[in-house]
C-alpha cells in the first residue's frame, strides 16, 4: 500500500495560461455563499454540453513511481496502478495479486485525495482484472446561504458544513494478445463509473469507457491509451428546499436545473527504451504525449482542435533493487515574473524526482514532486508502498 501527503496547492493556471475565472459577488452587501463555487462551473440549462476540464480529479495520478518520472507511464508501467495509467499494463501483474494505494492532501490539508488499487492475475497469467477507485474531497466547507437573517442581521449559528466529493471506481481487464522471445502485446479496457457530489444540493452520476495497448519489442516499449473513448458523461440533478431557493434568488444566484456534462476522448501515446548500463544498471527513458481534440489548450503544440501536451521520465536501476527517478511536465507559456508592462510570456514546466527500493514482496518509492513550475515552486513528498500478496509456499515455489 502506499501513502502519500501534500504539502501545498497545485497550479492554479491549468492550461489555460492563467488563473481560473470566479464568479464576481459583493461581499459588502450580501453573504458571500461558499458553496456556489463548487455548483456554478455546473451547466445551467438543461442541454448537454462539453467541459474541456471535466473530471480533472482523475487527471492526478497514482503512485510515487508514476508522479516522479512527470507522469510519463503509459508504455512503461506493469503494475497494479496501471488500471489508472494503462490497462494493458496490468498484464505485467504475475503470479500473486497486487495491492497498490495513495493518499494525497492539496491546499494545506483542505483537500483530500485517497486511491487504492488491486490487480489479480488469472488464467496462468494471460489475464488480469484490476479494481480501482479514487476519491478527491473538500470537506466541512461552511454553508452561509443563512448567515444574514431577514431582519439583516448576522447570525453565525446559522452556519452548516457540507462536502463537495468526486468518486471514480475502475474495473479493468487485461489480456496478452501474443507472447514470444521477441515481441510481447498486450491489451487492455477499462470500464468507468463516475459519481460527484455537492453536499445534499447537487449530485451526479456518470460512465465512460478506456481502452490501453503496450507493446514490448526487444528494449522498446510502446503503449497508446484511448481515454473516454465513449465520451464520458457526468448527469446532474440538484435539489434545493424552498428555502434554500429563495436565499439564493434574494442573493442574486442562479438556481441550477438538470443538465449533463460531456468529456471528450483523448489519446495518450509514449514511447520507452531501457538502455544496459554494465551488467547491473539499467536506464528507462519515457517519452508520452497528451493529444487532446476539443480545442487550443497552452501547451507545447497548441492548435484548434488538436492540442499536444508532452511528458519526460527517466528512470535508473542498480541491480533491479534500487531506482533513482526524474521527469518534467505540463509545458505551459506564462507572464514572466515581474514582466506586467510587455506581457512577455515564457516557458514554464513542472519537474520531479524520486527514489525506489525493492524488498521482497515490497516495493517502497518516493517522489518530491513540484505542483507548480520551476519558478514558482510548490514541493511535495510523496512515499508509496506496494504489496505483493502471497503465501509461504509461493514464495518458497519463486
Amino acid at each position: 500500500m502506499s501513502f502519500s501527503v501534500i504539502f501545498d496547492r497545485p497550479n492554479p493556471l491549468k492550461k489555460t495560461g492563467k488563473p481560473e475565472a470566479y464568479p464576481k459577488t459583493d461581499s459588502m452587501k450580501k453573504p458571500i455563499l461558499l458553496f456556489t463555487l463548487f455548483t456554478l462551473f455546473i451547466i445551467t440549462d438543461g442541454a448537454a454540453q462539453w467541459r474541456k476540464y471535466s473530471n480533472e480529479f482523475l487527471n492526478i495520478g497514482a503512485g510515487a513511481r508514476g508522479l516522479g518520472m512527470g507522469g510519463a507511464q503509459v508504455a512503461t508501467v506493469q503494475d497494479a496502478t496501471a488500471g489508472y495509467w494503462n490497462p494493458a499494463g496490468l498484464a505485467g501483474v504475475k503470479d500473486v495479486p497486487q495491492v497498490s494505494a495513495m493518499h494525497a492532501e492539496y491546499f494545506g490539508q483542505i483537500g483530500k485525495y485517497d486511491y487504492g488499487a488491486l490487480a489479480i492475475p488469472m488464467s496462468n497469467n494471460k489475464r488480469t482484472l484490476g479494481i480501482s477507485a479514487l476519491r478527491f474531497a473538500v470537506d466541512d466547507i461552511p454553508n452561509t446561504l443563512f448567515l444574514v437573517e431577514p431582519d439583516g442581521t448576522i447570525n453565525y449559528n446559522n452556519i452548516s458544513a457540507f462536502s463537495s466529493a468526486d468518486y471514480g471506481f475502475l474495473v479493468s481487464l487485461a489480456q496478452k494478445l501474443k507472447e514470444s522471445e521477441n515481441k510481447n502485446v498486450h491489451f487492455g479496457v477499462n470500464a468507468k463509473v463516475i459519481h460527484r457530489s455537492v453536499g445534499s444540493f447537487a449530485k451526479a452520476w456518470g460512465f465512460g469507457v478506456d481502452v490501453g495497448l503496450q507493446i514490448i519489442q526487444g528494449k522498446w516499449r510502446f503503449g497508446f491509451v484511448g481515454r473516454d473513448i465513449t465520451t464520458t458523461f457526468n448527469t446532474w440533478n440538484f435539489t434545493f428546499t424552498e428555502r434554500e431557493k429563495e436565499a439564493l434568488y434574494l442573493t442574486n444566484n442562479d438556481i441550477p436545473v438538470k443538465s449533463t456534462e460531456l468529456t471528450a476522448p483523448r489519446l495518450v501515446a509514449g514511447v520507452a527504451r531501457h538502455f544496459a548500463l554494465g551488467k547491473k544498471m539499467g536506464l528507462l527513458a519515457e517519452a508520452s504525449a497528451d493529444i487532446t481534440f476539443d480545442g487550443r489548450r497552452n501547451t507545447v503544440l497548441s492548435a484548434d482542435p488538436v492540442s499536444v501536451d508532452p511528458k519526460l521520465g527517466l528512470e535508473l536501476d542498480f541491480n533491479k533493487v534500487f531506482y533513482l527517478r526524474g521527469g518534467i511536465n505540463n509545458f505551459q507559456k506564462a507572464l514572466a515574473d515581474g514582466d506586467l508592462t510587455n506581457q512577455k510570456k515564457v516557458w514554464i514546466y513542472q519537474p520531479s524526482v524520486g527514489a525506489g527500493f525493492n524488498v521482497q514482496n515490497v516495493r517502497i518509492d518516493y517522489a518530491f514532486s513540484n505542483l507548480a513550475n520551476q519558478s514558482n515552486p510548490l514541493f511535495t513528498h510523496i512515499i508509496s508502498l506496494q504489496l505483493n500478496l502471497t503465501n509461504d509456499k509461493k514464495k518458497k515455489a519463486q
